[in-house]
């Protein structure tokens, strides 16, 4: 299995696929996640200007991620505007953590938000935010174990839940 940038020829198609397969578990309990059924175009859009990774094996997506800079602040998260942590200068947003069914529990999750946070260290961001549904508990721990405390709420426009707002430290500088 091999984690690397996604590439401009990579096919958005099987990534979409991932995503919803990904996902699906989360469409059960009823929480509406973008990714439970969002388009290819969807998808390109919630790339752009975002740096991408994906986990391969036998060359096949396995999962995925994306992070990103903050937001210009005119600018809509998917339909909804910003909340301010995303527009915080040196906040990183990581979005789009998939991994397929069949992989989960190897430790793949935590290798890609490796990447991603490696990522935005090496750009100089000094925290990375995220959001996800208040009721995802096992996904909430999950993050705290990562060290993300929780910053904040939001709720998005057509979401079946509240989301909490999520961020870690990964950069050097003063501590807020």
């Amino acid at each position: 299995m091999v984690i690397r940038p996604l590439r401009p020829g990579d096919s958005l198609e099987a990534l979409t696929a991932l995503l919803h397969a990904a996902y699906a578990s989360l469409a059960a309990q009823g929480w509406n996640f973008t990714a439970v059924d969002q388009s290819v175009d969807v998808t390109r859009e919630r790339l752009k200007g975002a740096q991408g990774f994906v986990a391969e094996l036998n060359g096949r997506f396995v999962g995925t991620i994306a992070i990103r800079g903050p937001k210009p602040a005119g600018e809509a998260y998917i339909a909804d505007p910003p909340p301010a942590l995303y527009t915080t200068p040196g906040t990183a947003i990581l979005s789009q953590l998939a991994v397929h069914p069949d992989c989960r529990g190897l430790g793949l999750g935590e290798r890609l938000m490796d990447a991603a946070e490696a990522w935005a260290r090496e750009q100089g961001f000094k925290h990375v935010a995220l959001d996800t549904a208040e009721p995802a508990e096992a996904l909430r721990r999950r993050y705290e174990r990562r060290g993300y405390a929780e910053v904040g709420r939001v709720q998005w426009q057509g979401k079946t839940y509240a989301s909490v707002l999520m961020r870690k430290r990964v950069g050097g500088g003063s501590p807020e």
